[in-house]
């Protein structure tokens, strides 16, 4: 069945775009815009997967991913943060840095077999028609995906770290009237974010697709900081803009299995013109959803 298929290969593929979402969200809401989220990504998926191999266990290759790409978000934290360079060309040079290092240490593994994370079927519900393989037959990270993003919206916007993480993109002078440093927010936000991206490279790389390659997110870290427009900043939103995604390239995948006349290029373009798409449908609904320091990062970029 067609729209089963999709939607389930939008919840298991969507959990890949969604941990960088919700990690950007939090970075965004600090008042930076992190572009070097490919690059932590593709860190995250690289690391996981080598560390797997070479110790036999994925969970520690996801944790390894995870500290590999809150590394890259650090060189962006001390670039911008401590050097004051701009924001737009430092997170740029980021991605590519880790486009760079994980082709050069990641060549030795591509075509090793890894062992994966594995699907865990929630008892009883999995095997609900239609509902269960849709959405209780996926691995652990799935599940805990949709944990983290409610999570994160729950310590954003009802407890005092949440204040100061928003504060801080919004009127980081108050923060230093009661004497917290914005700087230090904004890097730890950073470093989270970072974390988060590595994770969701790490479920794709040991998860979903079970290999590695080079640059295999194929601009997942990009399209995560759109979704953060779509989403309005709020990481609940973000899981519908992440299987969004994922269900157009779910759709072009199962159109090319069943042999449609269209064109496999535009196909392949599918997913991105949905996000452009729904990008210009919603831009002038999101304008007043902005931290405020997120203008003064493109004015000082134009």
């Amino acid at each position: 069945m067609l729209l089963e298929a999709v939607l389930t290969g939008a919840v298991a593929g969507g959990t890949s775009i969604l941990y960088p979402t919700v990690g950007e969200t939090i970075s965004e809401r600090a008042g930076i815009v992190n572009l070097g989220t490919e690059g932590s990504m593709l860190a995250g998926a690289m690391t996981a997967y080598a560390v797997g191999i070479e110790t036999g266990n994925a969970w520690l290759g996801v944790l390894a991913g995870a500290a590999a790409g809150a590394a890259l978000a650090a060189v962006l934290a001390f670039v911008v943060l401590v050097r004051g360079a701009n924001q737009i060309a430092s997170g740029l040079v980021v991605t590519f840095l880790g486009i760079g290092l994980t082709s050069l240490f990641g060549q030795d593994y591509v075509g090793q077999g890894v062992n994966p994370l594995e699907t865990v079927p929630v008892p009883g519900l999995s095997r609900l028609p239609f509902v269960g393989p849709v959405l209780f037959d996926h691995d652990l990270l799935t599940y805990l995906s949709v944990v983290v993003a409610v999570g994160i919206w729950l310590a954003m916007f009802r407890t005092r770290t949440g204040l100061w993480l928003r504060a801080a993109g919004e009127r980081p002078e108050v923060l230093q009237t009661f004497g917290t440093s914005p700087r230090r927010v904004r890097a730890a936000a950073l470093l989270v974010g970072g974390a988060l991206a590595g994770v969701g490279g790490a479920q794709l790389a040991t998860a979903y697709t079970r290999n590695w390659s080079e640059n295999m997110t194929v601009g997942r870290g990009f399209v995560a900081v759109a979704l953060v427009i779509f989403a309005a900043w709020n990481p609940l939103k973000a899981i519908a803009g992440a299987y969004l995604f994922s269900g157009a390239i779910a759709l072009q995948l199962e159109l090319q299995a069943r042999g449609t006349d269209l064109s496999p290029y535009l196909l392949q373009a599918l997913p991105y013109l949905v996000v452009v798409i729904v990008l210009a449908a919603l831009s002038r609904r999101r304008v007043h959803a902005v931290p405020e320091s997120l203008s003064r990062v493109f004015e000082s970029a134009g």
